[in-house]
């Protein structure tokens, strides 16, 4: 009779998708636990019937689960049509899809998702992530379970995510803070706002904007300021900055709210004077590009990082096909007014 991988959980004294991982490289399992399954498969002559789990799960149905965060904002409404086309491919193949929206950062409402997916019968999960313990634990719970999950557009880097999927953005500051160089020859006040102090990309462009030009005596950074995610918050902190500091040359942004940068800026009289780099080729952000209002844009092909997901766990799941790398970084584009047109469908 045909050794079961069940057989094999039993005698290592580990879950079935631990024997699963272990056997197939699908994932971390920790090498003294991987060198037990597979010696306990080798003593009784273990044969992994590929095809066979594939038309299994085939027949059983394969459900995938995604779950966006800031599905407000333009930037996660674009992540979110490049999933929604991914969806409509899995579907024409048989597959069940269903795709979660959470309005801000909130790890609560992440996580309430979770359970509902998994209830649902989710056997992987695509997530627009952040890395805060709860998030880092409860990824950690559903590899243990053997549900993969791929983060997508911010990272739980912490965790024990399958890979991930979107923008370097420590690499995406330092290309800001270039630009900003070359925007500013001779110097001048720099006012850097940034999203949500938990949205990781935030960060990480924050971060590398800031270490880039640390040491650049002539271009003088003020303190970072939040406006999560909200064109009013970064109004505000616009038109306040512009009041307090007349000599003000460029607002560097890694978040939503560049609409209410470039209101202020237009409000203060100061358009065309007052320098602006934000992220996303959104439509919004086309609008602001073509009238002058936005210098640059640093687009992160927001389409593909939801479109990708759903498609390396499907063929993870259906064939055990890992990912090329556990970092996928899609492009870092440098949009200005002229090559800023409708991307092809």
């Amino acid at each position: 009779m045909a050794v079961t991988s069940q057989q094999i959980a039993q005698l290592a004294g580990v879950s079935r998708g631990t024997v699963d991982r272990a056997l197939h490289n699908r994932g971390r399992v920790n090498p003294e636990v991987a060198a037990r399954i597979q010696k306990i498969a080798e003593e009784l002559g273990y044969r992994p019937n590929s095809i066979g789990q594939a038309l299994v799960r085939t027949r059983q149905g394969l459900r995938l689960g995604a779950i966006l965060q800031s599905s407000e904002t333009p930037t996660m409404q674009d992540v979110a049509a490049g999933a929604r086309r991914a969806a409509g491919e899995l579907r024409a193949s048989g597959l069940e899809v269903e795709l979660r929206e959470v309005q801000g950062r909130d790890t609560a409402k992440v996580l309430q998702q979770i359970d509902e997916l998994m209830d649902w019968g989710a056997n992987g999960l695509a997530i627009a992530s952040n890395n805060t313990p709860d998030l880092v634990r409860r990824i950690g719970l559903l590899h243990e379970q053997g549900v993969p999950v791929v983060t997508f557009n911010t990272d739980a880097p912490d965790s024990k995510r399958l890979c991930f999927v979107g923008m370097d953005s420590y690499r995406a500051g330092q290309t800001a803070a270039g630009l900003v160089r070359q925007m500013l020859p001779g110097g001048g006040l720099v006012l850097p706002i940034a999203g949500h102090v938990n949205n990781g990309a935030h960060h990480s462009r924050l971060r590398g904007f800031l270490d880039t030009l640390a040491g650049e005596g002539d271009i003088h950074l003020l303190p970072f300021q939040p406006c999560f995610d909200r064109d009013d918050y970064a109004h505000e902190i616009t038109q306040h900055t512009l009041r307090e500091n007349p000599s003000l040359a460029c607002v560097y942004i890694t978040s939503n709210g560049q609409r209410g940068v470039c209101r202020a800026i237009e409000d203060e009289r100061r358009k065309g004077r007052v320098r602006v780099v934000a992220y996303d080729l959104n439509a919004p952000n086309r609008l602001l590009l073509q009238s002058g209002d936005l210098s640059f844009v640093l687009d992160q092909v927001a389409l593909e990082q939801g479109r990708q997901p759903l498609q390396i766990l499907y063929h993870y799941l259906m064939s055990g096909t890992l990912p090329e790398r556990e970092l996928l970084y899609t492009d870092i584009l440098i949009r200005t007014k002229y090559n800023s047109g409708e991307e092809p469908s």
